[in-house]
């Protein structure tokens, strides 16, 4: 939001939500029943492809913002270092009004403005006469208009909302308030109308113009350096003709200078270019990635789950996964599509995020697999590949610790890490699965006076390590699973004959639950009965007369930078405990490795947890 909003700031359809689109379905389905039952000589193309155009644009958008992150997270060619926050996320989150604004416009002056029909699909001269006008009478005003905007009354009330952001990424190109969108749209009609009153528009002249507008202002605001200078070698006029991503940078840094849209020549001409212009392409262009301290590692979980990764639709990223929107679900093709294209083509981890805390480098990389994959020997041994390369990727960038965060099958990788481990003796790296941490965030998540809690779902390292821990206090543990029972008698017998109870019963106010926890046991509570995950997968919430916690994670420290987007199915700003035991063994230089059956004191790394500024999360037991 700008300083001191002016009048037309917001869209008209704001209070639609996501509804809005919905003022784009009659038009399209005019052009589509027009086009299907118009004989082939009345058709009218133009009217045809505006939809297919709309989508195109939010597809080379979303490439854009995919990448860009990706290549931000890794560090490589990044401009700006500054930290991206959710309220930069939220505020960003309409970018994709300006699109259905332009639409909505193409279709009404297609109806109703002479000209605007029937275009022909390529004429020379149309497209000579677009790229003059912009060149000259769009850039010339769109300087001098950007200037105005600079200055204190318009800046207050509307250009100062588009620079709220900092550090910028593609989509910040297009947001703006209402009114200086439309400013802003008559500016650039000027080569449309041109070729229209001239008889020389085309729909490639039509599209392509807001083609071009849209990758230069994407690789404007994209936040890391993409223009090789060889492209200005061969042909040094292009200096004056085309922007950098870091000269655009400049101008969100400095706001003075660097005024021009696309073209620097104007800024030369008119003496606002920033004189740091060529040292920060150079810097840019020659930046190598950063060398992560500390290197998260998680894989992708349910099919849908890779729209709400960093690198996949900001909005959705910057919510919890159980918020999921149900049209999300229309979007199946699309779905399956990219599970397949990421199982088949991706071989590698990806970097998808990076966090700064204290001194520390933070970075998150993804293994391209979904929880079901881990179920598939042959996609299992793929798994298994891909993290040993990971641990060696991640040793030879310099990384103090690799963490575990693996979501499924975690006891079974984790042996098999600690192999690699032991296979290779010279590796400095530490790996830390987080079963300590997450079994600390566990017993402190039971409430004071607690006598007896129920343990259900799979046997895991976390809920042996509670199970004990508890029963060590006088806490008696039950559990219904004989399997479960005798698996602990036979580890801890003579610490925890006492207290370990085999039973049937479902009277216990505490379970602590975990993955294979099923619906009918979970219907089986006693109501007020307090859900406790000890696994990284939330149990369904099918009682309303019961409590759920979440699953084991604490509230991130208000310095912890550049947190964006949600872990899986936690709240904003909530780290889950196996991410954030990494981050402490990396604070407090431990020199130990947890994996396989190694496990840290439990006491010792959450006082250490607490004393570095993350925060247990509140636990609801009253209604």
């Amino acid at each position: 939001m700008a300083t001191n909003p002016g009048i037309l700031t917001d869209f008209p359809w704001k209070p639609l939500g996501n509804y809005k689109y919905a003022l784009l379905a009659p038009f399209v389905v005019h052009s589509i029943y027009s086009f299907l039952t118009k004989d082939e000589n009345e058709r009218d193309l133009t009217n045809f492809l505006i939809f297919p155009f709309i989508l195109s644009r939010m597809l080379h958008n979303q490439i854009w913002i995919s990448l860009s992150r990706y290549k931000t997270a890794k560090g490589d060619n990044r401009i700006v270092d500054k930290p991206i926050e959710f309220e930069q996320v939220d505020r960003e989150r309409n970018w994709d009004d300006q699109i259905l604004l332009l639409g909505l416009l193409l279709y009404w002056a297609n109806l109703t403005v002479k000209g605007v029909s029937n275009l022909p699909m390529w004429r020379t001269d149309g497209i000579i006469i677009t790229i003059f006008m912009h060149a000259g009478p769009v850039e010339i005003i769109y300087y001098w208009l950007h200037r105005a905007l600079h200055h204190h009354y318009l800046y207050s009330r509307y250009h100062s909302h588009h620079h709220s952001s900092v550090v910028t990424e593609p989509i910040t190109a297009v947001i703006h308030p209402f009114a200086e969108i439309i400013m802003y749209y008559m500016m650039y009609s000027i080569p449309w109308v041109t070729a229209m009153l001239t008889g020389t528009a085309s729909i490639i002249s039509l599209f392509g113009y807001v083609a071009y507008f849209d990758f230069m202002n994407n690789l404007g605001h994209c936040n890391f350096e993409i223009v090789p200078k060889k492209l200005f070698t061969i042909f040094p006029p292009l200096k004056y003709m085309m922007y950098t991503p870091s000269f655009h940078s400049l101008h969100h840094t400095k706001y003075q200078t660097n005024l021009a849209l696309y073209f620097p020549f104007y800024d030369y001409m008119y003496g606002t270019l920033d004189i740091s212009t060529d040292t920060l392409y150079e810097i840019s262009l020659q930046r190598e990635g950063e060398s992560p301290n500390v290197v998260h590692l998680t894989h992708l979980t349910t099919a849908e789950s890779i729209y709400h990764l960093r690198l996949g639709f900001a909005s959705l990223a910057s919510k919890p996964q159980s918020t999921s929107p149900w049209y999300m679900r229309l979007l199946w093709p699309v779905t399956s599509w990219s599970m397949m294209v990421v199982t088949w083509f991706y071989r590698r981890t990806l970097a998808v995020e990076r966090n700064i805390y204290k001194t520390l480098n933070l970075q998150t990389w993804a293994i391209p697999r979904y929880t079901i994959h881990y179920a598939s020997p042959r996609q299992r041994e793929c798994i298994n590949r891909m993290i040993e390369e990971a641990i060696v990727q991640a040793e030879r960038k310099g990384a103090d610790v690799l963490t575990l965060g693996l979501l499924n099958q975690g006891e079974e990788i984790n042996r098999k890490a600690e192999l690699f481990m032991r296979r290779n003796p010279q590796l400095k790296l530490k790996l830390v699965d987080g079963s300590s941490l997450a079994a600390a965030v566990v017993l402190n998540s039971i409430p004071e006076g607690t006598t007896h809690v129920a343990i259900k779902g799979n046997l895991t390292k976390v809920s042996s390590s509670v199970a004990i821990a508890l029963c060590r206090r006088g806490i008696q543990v039950s559990t219904s699973c004989e399997n479960v029972y005798t698996r602990l008698k036979q580890k801890y017998d003579s610490e925890i004959q006492d207290n370990l109870i085999l039973s049937d019963s479902c009277s216990q106010k505490i379970w602590l639950v975990g993955d294979d926890f099923g619906k009918t046991e979970q219907m089986k509570a006693s109501k007020g009965t307090l859900f406790i995950p000890f696994s990284q997968f939330p149990p369904t919430k099918l009682r309303k007369d019961c409590f759920y916690s979440n699953v084991p994670a604490m509230s991130a420290p208000r310095h912890f930078q550049n947190l964006d987007s949600c872990e899986n199915w936690l709240p904003r700003r909530v780290i889950s405990a196996w991410r954030i035991s990494g981050i402490v063994h990396a604070l407090e230089g431990w020199n130990v490795q947890e994996c396989g059956d190694m496990m840290f004191c439990m006491d010792k790394i959450w006082q250490a947890t607490l004393q570095q500024g993350f925060r247990p999360l509140p636990v609801r037991t009253e209604f």
